[in-house]
């Protein structure tokens, strides 16, 4: 998520939702709830909580974390937007195609991005219950601790994000880079 409303803009009309698509693909399906209309200071909290939480850190990194978040979240929705802000920024698209198996794709990013993509996956599975010590450390090592509390306040705010979408059923593929700068 950026600066400006994450589901409003992305509510098709029902009927434009439910129409056959083009090309043989599938409709596309309705979003369930417009969050930024509903419950606008939650939605407008959430978006300086995002603008905060990245302001220490590089906006190329801050999109890997994004789109990595979302992959583990299957939140379509914010795949759709932080890809596009990622190639929009710079990013390659080799990068962001081997993010989902950046383990074995380690050659493609830097030390520190590797702790960072290490960081969000404890952060955002937590299938032990905790933050691994050695994830943490391995964080530290690249991060002053202000970068640290801006990278684990990203990583949470990218989480909020996917829960909202996901939950509201945003409708990927309408997003254009910048959109909500």
């Amino acid at each position: 998520m950026t600066t400006q409303t994450h589901a409003q803009q992305q509510t098709p009309s029902t009927s434009a939702a439910t129409a056959a698509a083009p090309g043989g693909l599938a409709a596309e399906h309705p979003a369930r709830l417009d969050m930024s209309a509903h419950a606008p200071e939650v939605y407008r909290a959430m978006l300086r909580l995002d603008g905060a939480a990245n302001k220490a850190l590089d906006p190329v990194l801050v999109e890997l974390v994004k789109i990595r978040a979302s992959q583990l979240n299957h939140c379509a929705f914010c795949l759709d937007m932080h890809t596009k802000d990622a190639l929009a920024a710079g990013e390659s698209v080799e990068r962001i195609v081997q993010l989902s198996a950046w383990e074995e794709s380690r050659h493609f990013y830097t030390e520190k991005e590797l702790a960072a993509l290490a960081l969000t996956e404890a952060v955002t599975v937590l299938t032990d219950g905790f933050v691994p010590d050695e994830v943490y450390a391995r964080a530290a090592e690249h991060f002053d601790e202000v970068e640290l509390a801006h990278l684990i306040a990203s990583i949470i705010v990218i989480n909020s994000w996917n829960r909202i979408a996901v939950t509201c059923r945003s409708v990927p593929g309408h997003y254009t880079p910048g959109q909500y700068k």
